[in-house]
Parts: structure tokens; C-alpha cells; sequence
């Protein structure tokens, strides 16, 4: 991929069009999202993207989670340390969010519970304090409406710049 979330029938960069511009095609461009607007957006406000995993195997021919296995997690811990002023993590979706908890987990050498979909939770690990929210999916899969999905996605404003 590109840039994430590159698919046009996925909603996550109509959610921010809504959010930001009032305006769910403010980041088309034909069938087709602007990656150059969507990266001037991300860095004007703040937001850098990752997965959960570094390494997967996809054990059928399509990007359901139900079908993906984790070969290696992300090494969040690395990946902050490059982020001295990363105050926030956002999963989007389940299987996101269950292996954000499991490597977190992990590394206090505790159990975590996930965040209830909208929800949020204070985190002190690595040295630092972060909140990690967890947003719905934005796959058009995942039976909610855009404007629902932007009013999950509203809370996460007050984290942009």
C-alpha cells in the first residue's frame, strides 16, 4: 500500500472529510483517494499510521480479519521511541485492537483489557503516559453508518493539533 487505507470503498478518510471539512468527498479524487491530500492533512494534524502487525498471513483471499494470522507484531516500543511526541494510539477495529492489548500486555507483564468500541484507556508503559482509543472499523463491511463512524471518530479531535 501507498498510504494506509488506500481502498476506496473503505470510509476512514471520508470519516476525517466529514469531521474536518463537512464534506465526505473532500478526500476523492475520481474513484480514487488524493494521497497528497491525505498526506498534507496527516502532518498538518499531527497523525502518523502503522499497524498492530509487522508480518501476516492472510489464510483465504481477502482482508477479513477473521482470516488473518499475526506472523510478527509491530514493535510499538520501537516505533514510539521515533514518536518522542506521540501522545495517542488509535485501533481501529477488533483485530487491531486485541493485538495492541496483547503486545502491551506483554510488555507490563499484565493483563489489559481492550476499550469498549468509542472508549478509551490511560496507558504508563515505555516510560511514558499515552491514551489508546478504540475506534470502529471503517470497512464498509462493518454494519454502521459514516455519520455514526464520524461521531466515534469526533472524540479523537481534541488529540489533533
Amino acid at each position: 500500500m501507498e498510504f494506509f487505507y488506500p481502498n476506496y470503498i473503505n470510509d476512514f478518510w471520508r470519516v476525517w472529510g466529514v469531521l474536518c471539512f463537512h464534506d465526505k468527498t473532500h478526500f476523492e479524487q475520481g474513484k480514487a483517494f488524493d494521497r497528497e491530500a491525505i498526506e498534507a492533512f496527516a502532518t498538518t494534524k499531527g497523525m502518523a499510521f502503522f499497524d498492530t502487525a509487522h508480518k501476516v498471513c492472510r489464510l483465504k483471499g481477502n482482508a477479513s480479519d477473521a482470516f488473518l494470522q499475526i506472523i510478527e507484531p509491530t514493535d510499538v516500543e520501537s516505533l514510539l521511541k521515533q514518536l518522542p511526541d506521540c501522545h495517542t494510539l488509535v485501533t481501529t477495529g477488533g483485530k487491531a485492537s486485541e493485538e495492541l492489548r496483547n503486545i502491551i500486555s506483554n510488555a507490563n507483564n499484565g493483563a489489559l483489557e481492550v476499550p469498549a468500541v468509542g472508549g478509551s484507556c490511560e496507558l504508563s508503559i515505555w516510560g511514558r503516559q499515552l491514551l489508546w482509543y478504540r475506534m470502529p472499523s471503517t470497512s464498509r463491511a462493518f454494519p454502521m453508518s459514516l455519520e455514526k463512524k464520524a461521531e466515534y471518530y469526533r472524540t479523537l479531535m481534541p488529540r489533533l493539533r
